[in-house]
């Protein structure tokens, strides 16, 4: 953990200088360096910026300090500025690294970012001058304190609520939460147009426009992994209800959620392409509505079947070409794919994927792929090809 001692270290030209000439170097070198000034600190600077160079390029670049746990907890830049806030005046109760305030900045004429540990607040102030970002002000205070003693009023109010407890134990309840959220929303009303907040990926879309009905809800994905939930409260007849984002890749948003699955037989030799919904299709249960029109699902959780696939757009999730489709028989299929190295797909069915293998004697591998999914009350075998 960082003090401020090691951020006034960090802050000289002998340490600049130090990370700069050992920024491309394997930190554990870096450590046992003695030519290296102060080689444990400048090491863990080196790590982490090289970290950077992907989630935060933009702090890599201008050689920022970064504290480890901040940036193990921080949004993506990518994910930061895809966020729908924008107007006068923002108040960020949950600075961290002061990414999401920085992204912020570029649409607000004023940011308030609050962090109530002092030596993280006095990282962020530095990195923003590096940066050369000048309209967000840092304030050393607990968000339960700044909330309660400010007179002001902002445009919106962002939080990003710490899911771990003092003993690292994640939290996946909003009171559970610091600061608590729920125990907060009257007077962040009072304060705020417009209240954003952002949870766990495991926090259920269901019970988000429960504890906030007139609101729209997001879930967002990157390269197929869910990465935050956003809620965007007080919105006025949004147009949106739920929205699923593919981060840089696509938006899809419905206002009926859990729509009803197809109730048609399942015909095998009718589809051509079978599509693996994206998790934040899955997640904001808009996976039904998601494909309408040109695909088909038997169930919310399953796969999309495709008779041909829409010539415009960017389809949500994984598809492959359809090579056959089957009732799935072990015995039979263990005669085509005894040793055969096979991935594969499941959804919606009680066999796991190692009691598949062992009932066909397939290892795993990338020989061949196979979905299994239930039907009807049937399980289905359907052998598919990635498509280019």
């Amino acid at each position: 953990m960082l003090t401020i001692s090691d951020v006034e270290l960090l802050r000289s030209e002998e340490l600049r200088r130090a990370i700069e000439e050992n920024i491309e170097r394997d930190p554990q070198r870096v450590a046992l360096d003695k030519r290296v000034p102060c080689a444990a600190l400048v090491a863990t600077q080196v790590k982490y910026l090289q970290r950077a160079r992907k989630k935060l390029p933009h702090l890599y670049e201008a050689r920022c300090i970064i504290p480890p746990r901040a940036f193990e907890q921080s949004s993506s830049m990518e994910s930061a500025r895809r966020k729908a806030l924008c107007g006068d005046t923002l108040l960020d109760l949950s600075c961290g690294l002061g990414i999401d305030a920085m992204a912020a900045a570029r649409n607000f004429r004023r940011v308030v970012a609050v962090e109530r540990d002092e030596v993280l607040a006095e990282v962020v102030r530095y990195n923003l001058t590096l940066l050369g970002v000048n309209n967000v002000e840092v304030v050393t205070a607990s968000s339960e304190d700044y909330v309660e003693a400010t007179q002001e009023s902002f445009d919106w109010v962002f939080i990003d609520p710490d899911r771990r407890s003092d003993e690292g134990k994640k939290m996946v309840r909003m009171e559970d939460c610091s600061p608590n959220v729920l125990a907060m929303m009257p007077r962040l009303e009072h304060i705020a147009k417009r209240v954003a907040i952002k949870l766990s990926p495991l926090f259920d879309v269901d019970e988000a426009l429960r504890l906030f009905p007139c609101s729209e809800v997001e879930v967002v994905s990157m390269s197929g992994e869910c990465k935050e939930l956003n809620i965007y409260s007080r919105a006025a007849n949004p147009a949106v209800r739920v929205a699923a984002v593919g981060l840089g890749e696509w938006t899809f948003g419905c206002e009926a959620l859990n729509l009803p699955p197809c109730c048609e037989p399942f015909e095998p030799s009718r589809w051509r392409y079978m599509i693996v919904p994206d998790v934040a299709v899955q997640k904001s249960r808009v996976a039904v509505a998601a494909f309408g029109g040109y695909a088909s699902m038997w169930s919310n959780n399953g796969f999309a079947f495709a008779e041909a696939l829409p010539t415009e757009g960017v389809i949500p999730g994984r598809v492959y070409a359809i090579d056959g489709v089957a009732i799935y028989r072990p015995k039979e299929l263990k005669r085509e794919l005894k040793g055969v190295g096979v991935e594969i797909l499941k959804r919606d069915t009680r066999l796991s994927v190692e009691e598949v293998r062992r009932a066909v004697g397939a290892r795993a591998g990338s020989e061949r792929t196979l979905a299994i999914t239930t039907i009807a009350g049937d399980n289905w075998v359907i052998y598919v090809k990635p498509m280019p």
